[in-house]
């Protein structure tokens, strides 16, 4: 899509998991709406290939969970293209288990992707908003993280907990011109995440079909589809846009009414 009015001009914007699926999609988003880009992911070689196709952007290699790697990402930004604005904070990870078979391996990995990696970046960019007075930053959420979701317990813990430290984030950087709020997509069930393996995962945890799996998804969407890249996408200029500069501390659900709360 081509937007005769870019509503963040000049305005420049880390995106984390931004080398594939909804991060790729608001990566592209941020271009198309005037930002200079940095599309920061663990494969690095995907994340420089969107980069390569952006206007003004370079990729980063980093894993959120390692505090060096996640402040040189940030700094990075800055040394680049002189300051940073935005920072949509999108990597996660998402393991489907019931809870008497997780192991706590991997529910520390849940958390350490999702609340830490979060924590982190969020801590980095905050340090460099505060000092400039602005700021926007961005926490790609879930519905999960308003409600429990079924044999899905690390995820949704680790998403109660974004929003947990949203809010508190908002409390304390609210007198320095900052402003942190979370996108709460419901399910993207059109997206490679979902076609390529929840899918899959799902339909192993509840002993139904994938195709079962899809249509008890869509049965409890009130406007009966499933959330798409453009949705959140939409969501996220509006919030990273002075159109929304008396809201901050909030969750914002785009789950087609599935979520009201």
């Amino acid at each position: 899509m081509s937007n005769t009015c870019k509503n963040l001009e000049g305005k420049v914007a880390v995106i984390t998991g931004g080398a594939q699926g909804l991060g790729e999609a608001l990566a592209r988003r941020l271009d198309q709406e005037g930002c200079k880009v940095v599309v920061a992911d663990i494969n690095h070689e995907k994340a420089a290939g969107v980069a390569a196709s952006l206007t003004n952007a370079i990729a980063v290699g980093v894993d959120v969970t390692d505090e060096e790697q996640v402040d040189s990402l940030m700094k990075t930004a800055v040394d680049t293209f002189g300051t940073l604005d935005i920072l949509v904070s999108n990597a996660a990870i998402l393991i489907s288990k019931a809870t008497t078979e997780f192991p706590l391996n991997e529910w520390k990995k849940m958390m350490d992707v999702n609340i830490n990696g979060y924590f982190l970046c969020a801590r980095a960019a905050a340090r460099i908003m505060a000092a400039n007075g602005r700021g926007v930053i961005l926490q790609i959420n879930s519905k999960s993280g308003k409600k429990g979701s079924y044999k899905n317990a690390a995820y949704a813990t680790s998403k109660f907990a974004g929003i947990g430290f949203t809010q508190s984030l908002a409390l304390e950087m609210a007198e320095c011109g900052v402003r942190v709020n979370a996108i709460c997509p419901g399910n993207l069930l059109d997206s490679p995440l979902w076609v390529n393996s929840l899918y899959k995962q799902y339909a192993q945890n509840q002993g139904i079909t994938e195709e079962q799996i899809r249509q008890k998804y869509l049965n409890q969407v009130p406007m009966k589809r499933g959330c798409s890249y453009d949705d959140v996408a939409n969501v996220m200029v509006f919030l990273a846009s002075d159109q929304s500069s008396y809201m901050t501390g909030q969750a914002i659900n785009v789950t087609g009414g599935q979520e009201m709360r």
